[in-house]
């Protein structure tokens, strides 16, 4: 069981107002955390358009995510990466039925702001866009609507967690269609909760102090986290991920669920590989399932891709700065 807790008082995010008979409270960390626990199993989907909007949501996906353009468009494209247009944003969300969420830029507080009035349902500060500031993550606990950020260590995770985000999302390296970075840093994030764990059942609150001062957080949140022995927020693989053996084999190291982009979009096969993808992740610890969904796609349709290696900038790096 994940824990709720988290709760901090008088914080701008937090809406109490009365309708009718009822007291209604609207972003607290309760209902954000909660929010976020019940995409947990699911495929969060990169969108551009209204159609690819309706793909997603046909393949039975939990959320899609609306940007400008898929990760591969603007590593390839470059220039200086923004939210996504709201009329689009409010398309996507007047044409499905499904949770909607929108990128804004890393430490871009007012592009928040105006994707928290369009009533999206999450925000992520992403590092696909360009960052804008370079010195501020997001304060998330004055939004009402919960934030998602990626990151690539337990101390960034924490870091973005005791902003205020709602859920985590372990880095990999967008629009590459190469998933060992995602592998890469869910096994990083597992073996430091290993490492706290075995801290905090030794009973070394000294060891505790100590770590919490090396990962740059509050000692309680070190302390709660190392208790449960896993995040206080779920905790979702993205980057890279192309197939659906990929998905399973993400979650099968301990994540929550999946985000995926360019993989989708970037592949001649769009739906069937979208229905796949959402098998192998709803039944990754059932192989002969995650079979069926591989054998549902063809690799010589799939996204060409390219070596996260060979690259010359990594978007994940983006955003390092701020710590």
């Amino acid at each position: 069981m994940i824990s709720l807790s988290g709760e901090i008082e008088n914080v701008h995010g937090v809406i109490r107002e009365r309708e009718n008979t009822h007291q209604i409270t609207r972003g607290t960390s309760t209902l954000k955390r909660g929010f976020a626990h019940m995409l947990k199993n699911g495929v969060v989907m990169d969108v551009t358009t209204v159609e690819q909007a309706k793909i997603a949501e046909r393949a039975g996906v939990v959320a899609v995510m609306v940007l400008d353009k898929l990760p591969s468009d603007v590593r390839k494209i470059g220039g200086v990466a923004r939210t996504a247009s709201i009329d689009v944003i409010r398309e996507i969300m007047d044409s499905v039925t499904i949770p909607v969420m929108a990128k804004c830029r890393i430490g871009h507080t007012y592009e928040a702001k105006v994707l928290d009035a369009t009533g999206v349902d999450m925000i992520d500060e992403s590092e696909v866009l360009t960052p804008a500031d370079q010195a501020h993550h997001i304060w998330k606990w004055d939004f009402t609507t919960p934030f998602v950020n990626g990151a690539r260590s337990l101390g960034e995770a924490l870091r973005r967690i005791e902003e205020g985000a709602a859920m985590i999302r372990t880095k990999g390296e967008p629009g590459t269609g190469d998933v060992a970075e995602a592998i890469l840093h869910i096994n990083l994030v597992n073996s430091q909760l290993r490492q706290i764990k075995s801290i905090y059942d030794s009973g070394d609150n000294q060891g505790l102090i100590k770590l919490a001062r090396e990962l740059k957080v509050s000692y309680e949140l070190v302390s709660e986290t190392a208790q449960l022995g896993r995040l206080p927020v779920v905790n979702f693989a993205a980057g890279g991920i192309a197939t659906p053996a990929d998905a399973a084999h993400l979650m099968s190291l301990g994540c929550d669920g999946i985000f995926v982009g360019s993989g989708i979009f970037k592949a001649e096969d769009a739906q069937e590989r979208a229905n796949a993808i959402v098998l192998a992740t709803t039944f990754w610890m059932y192989p002969d399932k995650v079979l069926e969904a591989q054998v549902m796609v063809n690799e010589k349709k799939s996204i060409l891709g390219e070596s996260a290696d060979s690259l010359q900038f990594k978007m994940q790096e983006r955003g390092d700065l701020h710590d």
